[in-house]
């Protein structure tokens, strides 16, 4: 998978330290790519333990409730049922919050990378200008 700025037949005629750098891009690019996916799926995960939460709300106190334990439902009480689901809901935004700082900061040295490599190479052979490749 050829994710880099520059095409691979331009690599061959570029500065050991060039094709570092186009490396350390691509590698960026695959992290961002990685932090993208584990955030979507932490925001699914949100999604519906809050979606749970408001659910429990319309729910009437002594109704029996049981939580799912790994392939087992085990009997649980209310209370303990929406503590489950404030707390989860709780990590999950922390989650979330902790994710989007860290697709910025790849973002962000991504951007950075880009920009040296493009002074590097004279400016022009990215090709993308300022709006980036």
């Amino acid at each position: 998978m050829t994710t880099g700025p520059l095409r691979p037949s331009m690599q061959g005629n570029l500065p050991p330290e060039a094709q570092e750098k186009i490396e350390e891009l691509q590698d960026l690019q695959e992290t961002a790519q990685q932090v993208a996916a584990q955030k979507q799926e932490a925001e699914s995960t949100l999604t519906e333990s809050k979606t749970a939460l408001e659910a429990l709300e319309d729910v009437d106190g002594d109704t029996q409730m049981y939580k799912q334990l790994g392939e087992l439902l085990v009997e649980t009480d209310y209370e303990e049922a929406k503590k489950d689901l404030d707390e989860t809901v709780s990590n999950l935004e922390v989650r979330v919050e902790t994710l989007e700082k860290q697709e910025n900061r790849v973002q962000q040295q991504f951007e950075e990378l880009q920009q040296e490599l493009q002074q590097m190479l004279g400016g022009g052979a990215l090709g993308g200008g300022p709006g980036g490749a």
